[in-house]
């Protein structure tokens, strides 16, 4: 046998009986926060010089709630998906942080997220490239949330598409609202909707929404539909409308029971990966 290919086999044996998991576990003093912000990176092993798609998960510390890490060995084993690493931020104070950057809700909420998307957009993100081989671009970059971690994740992504260009929506607090809720305008105000229907910027974004069947029971316009449900469908149907394709640029997945939590959340979090990751 060839020198040069018995090597390169002996090397890939190696390898491939090397790969496995691995998470390991940072803190990242932040200005933007003004606090220490922990991150979880999960990543498989792969050849240095291999490239690395990057998502980034809000609420990051609910991940082992979902029995995350022994998902994503399955996903990877089933799924054959291509290399990545997987980041997971913990929380901070989630009312403050987690929000709509260009404005609060009603109630005043949301005043830090701006602070919070230039800490991934300025400090996460440049902190990682420095450790890790990361795609640079949109494409092979995702940042996804839950409950108000995924109204971020789709705020962020929705004002940064140079930086990310899918999003994943978790049971999102897309209710977000600029003005106190008024029963005879019952789905008036809401910022992202809003926003979304305003704008006339060409998206390049791709959206993963998901909603559970029992997320919560309110419905404030009285049409049998849970407020998750509908405001999240309402979104989709904006988008469209703007010219994003379902299937292709956006997907919904429903959950029959699904309530909101991470063991919830945990079910769906690989169909999340595999779309964001493979399309």
């Amino acid at each position: 046998m060839n020198p040069v290919t018995f090597f390169k086999q002996l090397v890939g044996s190696i390898l491939s009986r090397r790969k496995r998991l691995l998470r390991r576990r940072y803190t990242i003093a932040s200005t933007h926060l003004q606090r220490p912000v922990v991150v979880d990176v999960y990543r498989r092993t792969v050849p240095p010089w291999r490239l690395l798609s990057l998502v980034i998960f809000n609420d990051g510390q609910d991940l082992e709630r979902m029995g995350f890490p022994k998902r994503l060995r399955k996903i990877y084993k089933r799924e054959k998906l291509p290399p990545a690493i997987v980041v997971g931020v913990h929380a901070g104070d989630r009312l403050r942080e987690f929000g709509t950057a260009a404005r609060k809700d009603d109630q005043g909420r949301g005043d830090m997220a701006g602070a919070y998307e230039k800490f991934v957009t300025d400090e996460l993100v440049p902190w990682l490239e420095d450790r890790y081989n990361i795609y640079h671009g949109p494409d092979r970059r995702a940042i996804a949330g839950f409950s108000l971690g995924g109204l971020s994740a789709f705020d962020i992504a929705w004002r940064k598409p140079r930086q990310f260009r899918t999003a994943g929506i978790f049971s999102g607090s897309l209710w977000y609202r600029s003005k106190p809720f008024n029963p005879e305008k019952p789905d008036a105000n809401r910022i992202v909707h809003d926003y979304v229907r305003r704008s006339n910027k060409a998206i390049t974004n791709r959206f993963w929404f998901m909603a559970g069947t029992d997320d919560e029971t309110s419905d404030r316009n009285n049409n049998g539909v849970i407020d998750s449900i509908d405001d999240t469908l309402h979104l989709m149907a904006i988008l469209q409308k703007k010219g994003l394709k379902p299937d292709l640029d956006m997907t919904y997945v429903e959950v029959e029971g699904g309530k909101h939590e991470p063991e919830t959340w945990g079910k769906v979090v690989g169909d999340f990966l595999v779309w964001a990751l493979k399309g």
